[in-house]
C-alpha cells in the first residue's frame, strides 16, 4: 500500500490576510483606548468644581448680592464693540454709583478666554478697552470693586448690540 503524499500548497499564516485583519481590531482598540487616556491626563476640565459644600456657601453669598442690586435699583446697558466696552448704569434715588466697577466677560466653557475689566467713568458711562471677543455667547458679570452687588446677563457677540441687564430678586 502506497501513501500519497500530499503537498501543501498553502502559504504560512503571516502571509495571509484574515489574522492580519482578525488581529488590526484589537490593536486599534488598544491605540484608541492609550490616545484617550492621554488627552484625559493632559487636558484640564475647568467645569468641574473639587469642593462642592464650599462652592454652595459661596453660591449663597453670590445671591444675596444679586438681591442687593435689585435693592439699589440698579439698571445696566451693556455695549461690546470690537475694541472697547461701555457700560451705563442707573441706579434708584439716592444711591450713589461706584467710582469703579468690576466687568467680568467669560466665555461659557473655555475659562482661557475670560477677561476681567475694571471700568472707569467717561463722560457719564464706564468703558474700558477689551480684547477681541470671539463670535459667540459670553457671560457677563458686573460688581462694584467692594463685591457689595453684582449683576449677570449675557451678550450675544456680535448680534447684540446693547444688552440690557437688570438684577432680579430670588
Amino acid at each position: 500500500m502506497r501513501v500519497a503524499s500530499l503537498k501543501s500548497s498553502t502559504e504560512p499564516w503571516y502571509r495571509q490576510g484574515w489574522p492580519w485583519f482578525l488581529m488590526a481590531i484589537p490593536a486599534v482598540s488598544v491605540v484608541a483606548g492609550l490616545v484617550t487616556l492621554w488627552l484625559a491626563v493632559s487636558t484640564w476640565d475647568g467645569l468641574v468644581v473639587d469642593d462642592y459644600y464650599q462652592e454652595g456657601k459661596t453660591i449663597e453669598k453670590t445671591l444675596a448680592r444679586s438681591e442687593r442690586a435689585a435693592e439699589l435699583g440698579l439698571v445696566a446697558e451693556l455695549s461690546v464693540r470690537s475694541d472697547e466696552v461701555s457700560l451705563s448704569l442707573t441706579a434708584a434715588a439716592g444711591v450713589t454709583l461706584p467710582p469703579t466697577v468690576v466687568l467680568t466677560i467669560a466665555h461659557p466653557t473655555r475659562a482661557g478666554m475670560d477677561q476681567v475689566l475694571l471700568l472707569k467713568p467717561r463722560d457719564g458711562v464706564f468703558v474700558a478697552p477689551v480684547a477681541p471677543l470671539s463670535a459667540g455667547r459670553w457671560l457677563i458679570q458686573m460688581e462694584d470693586e467692594s463685591r457689595g452687588w453684582r449683576m449677570n446677563g449675557t451678550v450675544n457677540v456680535p448680534a447684540d448690540a446693547v444688552v440690557r441687564i437688570v438684577p432680579t430678586r430670588s
